[in-house]
């Protein structure tokens, strides 16, 4: 089958992934493995070599994403459920004072995703911001951008969430330098979206909590958990995965401390650790019976079915393109384009974000689409890390009214689709524009 023909039809599956989501509503996990179907059929591939294909991308992928996301999603409840998100709220703003409260709730944003979704931590933490706009008299775009932002880029940038979670498996990216590289694109991210934008648009839009969200404050059954104890849970999984990467270049092959951290740094050993801490901290050693901690741990895994089976499908596209030959037609192509490979994987994930809204199919795309790339430049090490920073970048730009995120803001801050449009959107596009731009910066010295 010629070249052209193998583009055309690479071209076609993805025309008719965005069609199946965007128009017929189909759910994006059925729609990928559809395609992914029909991509390998069209390509020429046996039948059951199709299905073998797909069996392995899918195991190949939930062999390391399931396990991740679902300890990162239980690690997350337990800190739900105790008050952990409350506390760092509360405490950072009061050693912050009120007068630099918004750069306290953009840090308490940024730390809160790590283990918590997204709309999990704003829907939880937004009844400060309502607080404190009513306090003030400001905005409440002050202090709600902010939040946003920090919960934006970690959600995006840092694992264990599941968005680069999956895009580094896809890719074969080490988790250490995504961290990394993570912290390093997101702290500018953050602080260019958050504060600084807030300060800005806040001067032109006065927006006042809306009549309809009379939020009572959260009452928890036990006393809040202590600030230490919680900033030392967060971030023990991060510092054993560092660990774990920085061994790899400061001591040698067989040292017995270099596989300590290995071991230790592991994704799965790491979260492991941090979500056994949080039922033994956070759960038995505060009161609740070993049921309750097995019903707050069950809990957490509903959300994240839907994650991992839309990744595990994600596996499956990646995979039929590569054992149909498409794959590596579609890499030689863009090989021969004379844009970087990290601003390549941006605009494709931005361009699949725009089109249907959904960051994390936008992700998962992204990486499918770049894997075959990747292994043409023989791209490795931490370059993989920088090109996990640019799909979730252009994963996350230009978000408008086809994402959830979208309106879930503009309801709970009572704005029109308009005024949605310039806080929301641009708050993501820059989060987006940033991290690129650090991606490529990085990368000159990297690549």
């Amino acid at each position: 089958m010629s070249n052209q023909l193998l583009i055309l039809i690479a071209l076609a599956g993805i025309f008719l992934l965005l069609f199946l989501v965007i128009r017929t509503k189909l759910h994006a996990f059925v729609a990928l493995l559809l395609v992914s179907l029909i991509v390998g059929i069209l390509a020429g591939m046996p039948l059951n070599d199709v299905v073998d294909s797909m069996q392995s991308g899918m195991g190949g992928t939930l062999g390391f994403v399931a396990v991740v996301v679902g300890l990162g999603a239980m690690f997350g409840q337990m800190l739900e459920v105790s008050g952990g998100a409350e506390r760092l709220a509360r405490t950072m703003i009061q050693r912050f004072g009120e007068g630099r409260a918004q750069w306290a709730l953009g840090i308490t944003g940024f730390l809160v995703a790590i283990p918590v979704f997204f709309d999990v931590g704003f829907i939880i933490l937004v009844p400060i911001v309502y607080g404190l706009a009513k306090k003030t008299g400001k905005s409440l775009l002050y202090y709600g951008i902010p939040l946003l932002a920090g919960l934006a880029v970690t959600h995006s940038f840092i694992p264990p969430t599941p968005g680069p979670i999956a895009v580094a498996d896809l890719i074969g990216a080490e988790i250490g330098w995504v961290i990394l590289f993570g912290a390093i694109a997101g702290i500018p991210a953050m602080i260019i979206s958050g504060p600084l934008f807030a300060k800005y648009i806040s001067k032109r839009l006065h927006i006042v909590v809306p009549d309809y969200m009379n939020l009572e404050e959260v009452e928890y059954d036990k006393e809040l958990p202590s600030f230490k104890l919680i900033s030392a849970i967060i971030l023990t999984p991060l510092v054993l995965i560092l660990l774990n990467t920085f061994s790899g270049f400061l001591l040698e092959e067989g040292h017995i401390a270099r596989q300590i951290f290995t071991f230790l740094g592991h994704p799965f050993v790491a979260l492991t650790i941090a979500t056994l801490l949080t039922f033994v901290f956070l759960g038995t050693k505060r009161g609740y019976s070993r049921q309750e901690v097995h019903d707050i741990a069950n809990k957490a895994l509903e959300p994240a079915g839907i994650i991992i089976l839309v990744t595990g499908a994600g596996g499956v596209f990646k995979q039929v393109l590569i054992d149909s030959g498409v794959g590596d037609v579609l890499g030689t192509m863009m090989a021969g384009s004379n844009l970087p490979p990290l601003l390549l994987a941006f605009l494709i994930a931005a361009a699949v974000r725009v089109a249907q809204g959904s960051a994390t199919v936008s992700m998962v795309t992204a990486a499918g689409l770049m894997a075959p790339l990747i292994s043409i430049l023989n791209l490795e090490g931490p370059v993989l890390g920088l090109m996990v920073i640019a799909i979730a970048s252009g994963a996350t730009v230009l978000s408008h009214v086809n994402d959830s995120g979208f309106w879930l803001v503009g309801r709970y801050f009572g704005l029109t689709v308009k005024d949605t449009l310039k806080t929301w959107t641009v708050m993501e596009t820059l989060i987006g524009l940033v991290g690129l731009t650090v991606a490529l910066i990085l990368g000159i010295f990297i690549i």
